[in-house]
């Protein structure tokens, strides 16, 4: 399914050679997948603030609390077959009700370009903080939108 994603929509934005690694970073809080008939159709986690991850930054700025207190809502992706139902959203939801259950407030980046995914975080009432230009590697800068979900 995540090659699925990949090729028709171009996340991630860097194919994973190993998917099951980089389904499950080291900073892996928890995570989340959506079954339907009997076929995993979505994925999200939950992931503790790392380096480089512009969003707890960000978000500590403007709330005042440190960003350990951040967690990550990342790897939220949906198969194509399975749009339109509300996956998204759901996997979402729950992501954020663990960030709040851990005493965390959920952030998340987004690729600039995925104006879909900036546009569903956005209708359910996440609030842009900045766009940044976030380093990936010596090769490669991104520009990413970074959110905070609503207090």
């Amino acid at each position: 399914m995540l090659a699925e994603v990949h090729d028709q929509d171009g996340y991630p934005v860097n194919r994973p050679a190993d998917p099951a690694v980089w389904l499950t970073p080291p900073s892996l809080l928890a995570a989340w997948v959506a079954v339907m008939d009997g076929r995993v159709v979505g994925h999200v986690c939950l992931s503790r603030s790392g380096p480089g991850d512009a969003a707890p930054e960000l978000w500590s700025a403007r709330s005042g609390v440190g960003a350990d207190k951040a967690a990550v809502v990342n790897r939220l992706f949906v198969a194509p077959a399975a749009r339109g139902n509300g996956i998204g959203a759901l996997l979402l939801q729950r992501a954020v009700a663990a960030a709040r259950e851990l005493g965390r407030h959920p952030v998340l980046d987004v690729v600039a370009s995925d104006t879909a995914a900036a546009a569903l975080y956005e209708r359910l009432g996440w609030r842009l903080l900045d766009t940044v230009d976030q380093v990936w590697s010596p090769e490669q800068t991104v520009v990413v939108r970074c959110y905070a979900a609503a207090f």
